[in-house]
């Protein structure tokens, strides 16, 4: 492969914003429930019943909602409520009257009346709850596995099935072993390592992205070629750890950075490093 030397004007000129959607399928699921509820002046205990009949995961998400709690403040209140025994859908079968007043108990139907008639479409309130909380992680998160289907799917290109994804390779001493997103041909002898990092998705802080580099690099090889694949407009933000990691590539640390609009790139040098490696 040929040896390059990159410059942080080069990459943050490469760089593009990563598309995702907040909504997942529980999200979907979540709306198509708040769609369904009618709205009414009063509301009972047959209600919260009904919210939680059909989807249960679904329908605990909007209860959720209506009272305005975050997942770790609902789960500790329902079962303060309920007492010992969990708060899933086997618990409400058990018993559904205990579990319904206990909802009841924490305000469910004060919270669902409230919100049901202000001016405002109380729907759109709750849906905008639901994607300031979980649907910014779900959204952080597709950006993830875009990038790293992107990456993957250049990869199965170039090398078929010769290669272990999201695995732990086994590092220069034989005996320990470093996470990585794609290790080639295998995780036990990698000569190749590809790293994604799609910066702003769940869990991919800038710290955290120059932690996970410096750890393979102590871990692999010297002879094994670690390749970055990263994007987001975000790193425009922090333009000093995105140095740090040119640095780390301009002393043959990591063979070469790459984003999305550098896939061309990506794949040549990857042709290469089979040839290289004989692969």
């Amino acid at each position: 492969m040929k040896r390059y030397r990159q410059t942080v004007d080069e990459l943050l000129g490469a760089l593009s914003p990563i598309q995702a959607s907040w909504r997942d399928e529980h999200s979907e699921a979540v709306i198509r429930l708040l769609d369904a509820i009618p709205q009414k002046q009063s509301y009972g205990a047959d209600d919260i019943a009904a919210i939680l009949e059909g989807d249960f995961q679904a329908g605990l998400t909007v209860l959720r909602l209506i009272l305005d709690l975050s997942k770790d403040e609902f789960t500790a209140d329902l079962t303060t409520a309920l007492g010992l025994g969990g708060t899933g859908p086997r618990r409400y079968q058990q018993d559904p009257t205990r579990f319904v007043s206990s909802l009841v108990g924490l305000g469910a139907l004060d919270s669902l009346r409230e919100i049901a008639n202000r001016p405002a479409s109380w729907r759109s309130i709750l849906v905008e709850r639901l994607k300031a909380g979980r649907g910014s992680a779900i959204k952080g998160q597709a950006r993830g596995r875009f990038l790293e289907d992107f990456t993957e799917k250049i990869i199965g290109n170039v090398f078929g099935q010769a290669y272990d994804a999201r695995c732990r390779f086994v590092g220069a001493g034989g005996t320990s072993t470093e996470k990585t997103d794609f290790a080639i041909p295998s995780k036990d002898d990698p000569r190749i390592l590809i790293e994604v990092k799609a910066y702003g998705a769940t869990g991919s802080k800038q710290t955290d992205i120059l932690g996970d580099i410096r750890r393979i690099v102590e871990e692999k090889r010297g002879d094994t070629h670690l390749l970055l694949v990263t994007d987001g407009t975000t790193w425009k933000a922090r333009v000093n750890d995105l140095r740090n990691l040119v640095k780390m590539q301009n002393k043959g640390l990591i063979a070469r950075i790459y984003t999305h609009k550098m896939a061309s790139e990506l794949r040549r040098d990857l042709q290469q490093l089979r040839r290289d490696h004989g692969l």
